[in-house]
Order: C-alpha cells, then structure tokens, then sequence
C-alpha cells in the first residue's frame, strides 16, 4: 500500500540513539530517577510492555505527567516510542471495532474501558511529545506514524464520542509533522493520503476541537508547494471556513479557518474557481466585517484655526417689577375698578405663551392694597380676575384639567426690571450726550424727542446716535427711525448657548463700529477637527482576511491590470508575473469562465466599497491595499 512520505525517509529510516555514558539532564520532576533512566531496562518502558492493566496504568500515569516537560525526548529512553505505539495501534486494528459493536446499547466493561484508556493515553504522550521539535523530528521519520495515522483516520468513525478523542490527538500528531510530509500523487489509492479523510471531518464533524485540528493541519500540509496539486475547489473545508466565518467571538475557530482560505486561496487555480463560487460576495462581506470588529481606533482632535479675539457684551439681568413709591401713591388714589386697571398695567404686560395662577393674581392685588382697606375697600377676588381681561383683551381666565385643576390666566407675564450700566443711556451726538442713564426706554424715548429732535430747526435731520451713518431724513422718519436704536423694555432672553462675548476679526480691531454689519467675518470659534485613527496594530486575524481580500482583489482585477512583480515594496502574491512575456502568456491562457469569474469578483468588490471606506489600519501599506480597493470599487479598475 502506498503510504506518506517524508524528506528524510528518502535516506531510509535509522533510530538515533544517545551513547549511555553521556549525562542526561535531570527530569525527575520530584519523581525517582531509576525509573527515568535511558536504559533498555528502564521500569517505565517495561511496565508498559508488561501487559499487566496496573502497571500500563502506572507508566502512563508518570508518562504523561513527564511529557509536559519541553526536555522530555522519546529517544531518551531506548524502545519508549515503539512501546507507546503498540496500544493506539492495537485499538485502531482491533480495540475500535468491538467497541463499536459492544457500546452501541451498553456500557464498556470495566477491563476493556481500560484498554481504551491505555490507547488514549499512549497517544496523548506522543502528541504531547511531537509539540517539541525534537520529538516531532523523532516521530517524522519513525515508520509506525503514517501507518497508524492512514488507519485511524480512514477506519475510525469521527462520529463517535469514543473516538472523538483519539482522532484529534492523531491529527494533532499529524500537525506537528505535516510541514515536511509530501503527499503521494492524487492519482494513487485515496486510503494513501490523509486529505481525504482531514476534509471530511472538517466539513461535516460537528466536534470544534477536530474541525480546528483538521482545518489546521490541511492548511500546514498545503502550504507546502509539493501538496498543492490536492486542493479541490469543491472543498469541504473550505465550505466549512466560510460556514463559521460569522462567529466572530470564537477567535480559535475563525484563525483556522481563514488560514485555511488563504492557503485555498493562494493557489491560482482555486483562486479563479472562487470567484464563480455563489458564495463568494457573501464571504468578501464577511471578511471585511471581521476586519471591522477587530478595528481598534481612539478619538483624535487638534486645532487648525486662528486664536478667537473677543469683546464683552452688555449683560442684563432681569427680576419681576415691584412698585415704587411714586407709582404706588399714585395709584392708591384711584377709586375702583380704576385702581385695580392701572395697577395691573404696571406690573403685567401681555404675553401670549405667558401663564399665571388666579391665585397668584389675587394675593399680588391684596398684599399690596389690604393694608389700606378701611379707606380704599378692596375688590372681591371674582372681580380682579374679571378686569383682567378688561385690560388685555387677549389675556383669558381657565381652568385646566388635572388633577388637580388647575385656575390660571393665560396671555399675561409679570412685568421685569433688566439692569444695565448704560442700557438706556443717551448716545445722541456721537455718544457725547451728557445726561445720565434713564430708567426705561418711554424716557430715553421722550429725552430724545424733547432735547435733540424737536429743538432742531429745519425739515431734515441726521441720525446723530452713536455710530449711526443714516443720511438726512425728515423729522417724521427720524421719530420712527430713532426707535430702532432703543433697547426693548422686555429683552428678550439669552439662549444658555449664546455666548457672553463677541468675536472680532482680529485683535487689535475697534469695537463698537459705526456700521457694523461691514465688519468682516471673525474667524471661526471651534477649528477643531475631529477624527478617528487606529492605534494599535490590527490581530492576525484581521491580517489574514485582509490577505484574502487581497489574493481576490488582484484576481479580480487581473485582465486590466497586470500584478504586483516581487520588489522590495512588495513579496508578492499567487499569480504575481516576472516580466511582460509571462504576462501576454497568460493573457492568453484566460478562458471564458476566468473572465466570468473576474466580472463577478469586480462586481462583488464594487459592492463591498462602501464597507472597505471604513476601514483604517495602524500600517501604511496594509492602509494602501484597503485604498487600492476602495478606489476600484469606484471606478471598476485599478488604472
């Protein structure tokens, strides 16, 4: 039967085994050393030759607890390897089929349990043995391996809890040596080759721990040149990669099975085959989302403008109105219901969203006249409520529903006092006017009128307020005119976003202005960009779905434009062309499907552009290869 082949079986196979004189490190571990000793007659070696169940179990115990050690090596000992394979080899030729049969209805009887424990075991101690160079060395060349690795994976049932456990310490043996086995040719018998079986159990196992092993193996054995001839675009496992794709969170999972695509995909003639695949738009979607979970950006902001120059504003502060004495005296000598009028004209104004309680009303117009009442009777409630609407028309009283009810009166405010170094000072004459700040605006209003506009003889008067550049108008304009200089007796409200000062175009720039709707534009206030980088370096994951994307990509784009050549900016990828003759050479080569398969892949990428818009990588070229595609997404070419 034909069997595997390793590079140095060609020189034949020779056991090399140490001089006993030389010293060996101690690897006691806290045991005795008599029984680690690299003897023939080593307790250890023939306690596991005895066929004695007590003493198998007391060799494999201390074995496998010996194993761990990175300076354990299997041909410390003289016939150790020989004796660990006669329990997995029995069990694969005999042991699994009459369990098989046995354990279909009923427990394992207690002696033949433990036969099938010494197989595990066994085994357990090479694969533990082969993650050490050494030792896989050792296993490579020995002549047992491939024979009990070709008959564990092609007569054991992966199916099976009983054997679950024993192929995967198998293919794990198998993984450790798979980098120098080269396979026989896909012409010979398919019982001479572990592809086979590895692809089976990748596609249809429902075992995590073998699908890794399987999909790791297969992508160790086929990135070795010589084995390539074996991939099938039909491949199961490669179904399975792309099946476990979405799961995301099984970091394990998703290493081996992008591994495998790349090493699938690395061979040009599955590359070609991919892009006809109906999953293929899917699957690029799904790499470039797993390149986005695993992105890691941080918020970054720095200024681009000028320093903002500013000015203060005049602030105003404004509190409910109280009367003053000369207001109260004067109205405390009106009879009633005139009193009662033009109290309420001096402490509310109409406001049409403006809201106040009856009650509120009421205890206002009593706590300020009931003192007074033996000589000026007070109104009944009912009756201060009515000459309300007396008052200001728009103002109504209602009830509104609760509970509780509420009895309030609508379109009517508090009136308020705003405070303000010169907020009704005089700036007539060019702000030389000399009289002092006024209380309101009607004053300010009637000073105006009185002192500056009606003494002036003539039809035609200018705008002396302040900065003001209006021209020659008559008296009548100039008395509407001058209104728009006033403050509001009512200011409207500063917005809590509204700031307390004002920008200027620059630092040295005059404030107030004569017109200043001339005064060029300040510059911005917040100049501050804002955006997101990556700022550490993406997992290997993410580096090798990107590889991926870019085998395809390349692919994809091959007939309009040629290949990266391998320089120092670049290692090069599968297809990559050497000179210009290889390049019209396979130009020529291209059938109809390569061309239906590069339409499909451009398709597809121009479709996943706007996912690849979003992605951001921490290394310049990796950022380049993302911005390559982005760009053909765009146009349909990379030219």
């Amino acid at each position: 039967m034909a069997t595997i082949a390793t590079v140095a079986q060609v020189a034949g196979y020779r056991r090399q085994t140490p001089a006993p004189a030389l010293p060996r490190p101690n690897l006691t571990d806290d045991y005795e050393r008599w029984y680690t000793e690299a003897t023939p007659s080593n307790r250890m070696l023939l306690s596991l030759r005895s066929g004695i169940d007590s003493e198998v179990a007391w060799a494999l115990d201390r074995l496998c607890r010996l194993c761990q050690n990175e300076q354990f090596m299997l041909r410390a000992i003289p016939g150790l390897t020989d004796a660990l394979f006669e329990w997995p080899e029995w069990y694969t030729k005999e042991g699994a089929k009459q369990y098989t049969s046995e354990s279909t209805f009923f427990a394992l009887s207690p002696q033949k349990e433990r036969k099938r424990r010494h197989a595990i075991e066994s085994l357990f101690i090479l694969r533990n043995a082969a993650m050490h160079a050494s030792n896989a060395d050792e296993l490579a060349v020995h002549p047992q391996t491939r024979d009990l690795i070709l008959c564990a994976l092609h007569d054991l049932k992966p199916d099976t809890d009983a054997n679950s456990e024993f192929l995967l310490y198998v293919i794990e043996i198998l993984q450790a040596i798979a980098k120098i086995i080269i396979l026989p040719p896909p012409s010979t018998s398919p019982k001479a080759s572990p592809i086979g079986p590895l692809q089976q159990i990748a596609g249809s196992s429902s075992n995590r721990s073998l699908i890794i092993a399987a999909l790791t193996t297969l992508t160790t054995m086929y990135s070795n040149h010589a084995n390539v001839s074996h991939l099938n675009a039909q491949s199961p496992a490669l179904e399975t990669s792309m099946n476990v794709l979405p799961l995301i969170l099984d970091k394990e999972l998703i290493d081996a099975a992008l591994n495998y695509m790349y090493a699938h995909l690395s061979y040009p003639p599955m590359t070609k085959a991919f892009l006809l695949h109906p999953r293929m738009p899917g699957t690029l979607r799904l790499l470039v989302s797993l390149i986005l979970a695993d992105q890691m950006e941080e918020n970054v902001s720095f200024e681009i403008g000028l320093p903002a120059f500013t000015a203060p504003i005049q602030t105003f502060t404004a509190k409910d109105h109280e009367l003053t004495k000369e207001e109260f005296d004067t109205i405390l000598a009106l009879p009633e219901p005139q009193r009662c009028y033009e109290w309420m004209k001096v402490m509310f104004v109409a406001k049409p969203e403006g809201e106040l309680t009856q009650v509120d009303f009421w205890n206002l117009y009593k706590d300020a006249f009931s003192p007074y009442q033996r000589d000026h009777p007070l109104l009944v409630a009912s009756d201060v409520i009515k000459n309300v609407n007396a008052v200001f028309p728009q103002a109504q009283a209602m009830v509104l529903p609760g509970p509780p009810q509420r009895f309030v009166v609508r379109g009517v405010d508090r009136r308020k006092d705003t405070s303000a170094g010169q907020q009704f000072k005089c700036l007539w004459d060019r702000l030389q006017c000399t009289t002092e700040a006024f209380a309101s605006t009607d004053t300010l209003y009637e000073h105006i009128l009185e002192t500056h506009l009606n003494p002036f003889e003539g039809t035609h008067i200018p705008c002396l307020w302040a900065t003001c550049q209006q021209s020659d108008i008559t008296k009548a304009q100039m008395r509407g005119h001058v209104l728009t200089h006033l403050p509001d007796m009512q200011p409207t409200p500063k917005h809590p976003s509204q700031p307390d000062t004002i920008t200027l175009p620059s630092s040295g720039f005059s404030h107030p202005i004569p017109d200043p709707t001339t005064r060029p534009p300040p510059p911005a206030r917040s100049t501050r960009v804002t955006y997101m980088r990556p700022h550490v370096d993406p997992p290997p994951s993410s580096l090798t779905a990107l590889l991926c994307l870019r085998v395809l990509f390349r692919t994809s784009f091959a007939s309009s434009d040629a290949a990266p050549r391998a320089d120092e900016d670049h290692f090069g990828f599968p297809g990559v062309v050497d000179d210009d003759e290889d390049a019209e050479e396979e130009l020529s080569k291209t059938t109809e499907s390569d061309l239906e398969g590069e339409r499909r892949g451009r398709k597809a990428f121009i479709g996943i552009r706007y996912l690849m818009e979003d992605v951001r990588l921490r290394h310049e070229t990796f950022q380049g290869w993302v911005t390559e595609m982005v760009d053909a997404g765009l146009t349909g070419t990379t030219s």
